[in-house]
Formats: structure tokens, sequence, C-alpha cells
């Protein structure tokens, strides 16, 4: 890996972007090794969370314009731009540790995560309209389902940036931390994530995104018996261990099956 770094401890995988001197901007050898990352961790059996951030200031200012002119654009990985944003067949979460910047497909990056925590000073736009082009890299879709939908016109529309704290405000941040403190409060969210059972996360977050889809609620509490996410959990040692562990009086030894 060159313009990444991967550190995986306790279960939990964290992707650096490590292209500081541009600002983290993702180009087709970053976007390679991204799909890469992210593929080893959703087949890995022992991580269950992976956390993504940026080295120096920023957390990713984007596509790298001044590539993408040199070499050509070329097709994005096969669960789409930086290896994510289309990656919708891994029921583990992903956390985006927001650092500094996150514009344009930076900005996508950490919305196709399940949770956003964002150090103080960070900021988020989608720009692209400025350098004649659309967020076509989810951006458009994730944003308008996560804010109301006049906020985050406001944002696509206007192309400006908009602060942690205002992001938590609309909705799009989970949490929002001293920027000395923002690796030790994402640490915090993994371990809370971890106290519980592997099966049960992954169930949780297929069943709300198969959920997003139907209709109602109604409709989407029809439908969890017959997903196959249920079925996994239904059938999982977890979901026997954990009322045993509860009548034991003791802690749940969590298979992750």
């Amino acid at each position: 890996m060159n313009t990444i770094i991967v550190d995986v401890k306790q279960g939990v995988r964290t992707v650096t972007l490590n292209r500081p001197e541009v600002l983290n901007a993702i180009d087709a050898a970053m976007q390679g090794e991204l799909e890469a990352a992210f593929s080893q961790f959703a087949a890995a059996a022992d991580e269950h969370v992976c956390v993504i951030t940026g080295a120096g200031r920023a957390f990713c200012a984007g596509s790298d314009l001044k590539s993408a002119v040199a070499e050509g654009r070329r097709p994005y990985p096969a669960h789409g731009y930086a290896g994510l944003v289309e990656r919708f067949d891994c029921p583990k979460p992903f956390i985006a540790a927001v650092n500094g910047l996150a514009l344009g497909g930076g900005f996508e990056l950490a919305l196709a995560c399940d949770l956003i925590i964002a150090a103080e000073s960070a900021s988020f736009g989608l720009p692209e309209p400025l350098v004649g082009a659309v967020a076509l890299g989810g951006g458009l879709h994730r944003l308008a389902r996560a804010v109301p939908i006049k906020q985050a016109m406001g944002m696509i529309l206007s192309s400006r940036r908009v602060s942690a704290a205002d992001g938590r405000r609309m909705g799009f941040v989970t949490d929002v931390a001293l920027n000395a403190e923002l690796t030790a409060r994402t640490a915090a969210w993994c371990a809370d994530i971890a106290r519980a059972s592997p099966v049960s996360i992954r169930a949780s977050k297929a069943l709300v995104q198969m959920g997003l889809g139907k209709a109602d609620v109604a409709a989407a509490m029809a439908a969890q018996p017959r997903d196959p996410a249920f079925t996994a959990w239904q059938n999982s040692a977890d979901a026997r261990e954990g009322p045993r562990a509860f009548a034991d009086k003791r802690t749940p030894e969590w298979k992750g099956r």
C-alpha cells in the first residue's frame, strides 16, 4: 500500500488515507488500494469495525483532478468510488473519523460510512459544480436521505461548506470531538460496538438498509423474517449465547457466527 496505511487491532481495521501533500485527494492508485483494503475487511472473520481517517490536516479533499487530467479518467473499482460508495453487500459497520476537510468525494466517502465522528475543526461540502462536475459518488442521494431536503439542497446547490457542529445539527454527523480527542472518541464508539454480538450488529445494519427501501415501517417489519440477515442472526450461536449469558449473570462469549 503506497497511498493508504492499514492497521488492524482487536477487531478494528483502521484505514488512513495517506497523501497529505494533496489533502489526501483520491487518485487511481488510491482507488485500487481502498478497494483492496475494504474487501479484505469484508472477508476477515475476526475484524468487526472499519475506521477511515486521513493523515495530516484533511480527511479527504475529494478526487485528484490534476491526476485525472494528466492520466485520464479511469473506471472506478468494483465497489464504486473509493471502493466503498457502492459496497452494499458488507453488513459490517464503517466509521468515518473526519479529522479535517471532507469535500467532494471525501464527503461522499464519509457519507458512505455508518457513523461520522468529526473533529470540531472538520468541515464538509460538495463543491463539484464549481469545477463543472456533479457529486455522482452517492453524495447527492445519501445527503438527501440523511437531512431535511431543503438543507441538503442548500449544500448541494450552493457548494457551501458546513462545519462539524452544523453537520451534527443537520443530522449527518454522529458525534463531534475536540481535535485532540478524535482518536479516543472514535475508539470509544468502536469499543461500544465491540461489546455486542457481531452477528447482531451485522443483522441490525442489514435490516436498516433493507427497511429504507420499503414504502413504510409496516412493510419493512413484514419483510424482516424473510431477510437473509434475519435468518443468519436467528440461527447463530450468538443468538443462543446472549440469553444464556444473561441468565447466568456472566459476560457473553460471542462467536461472531
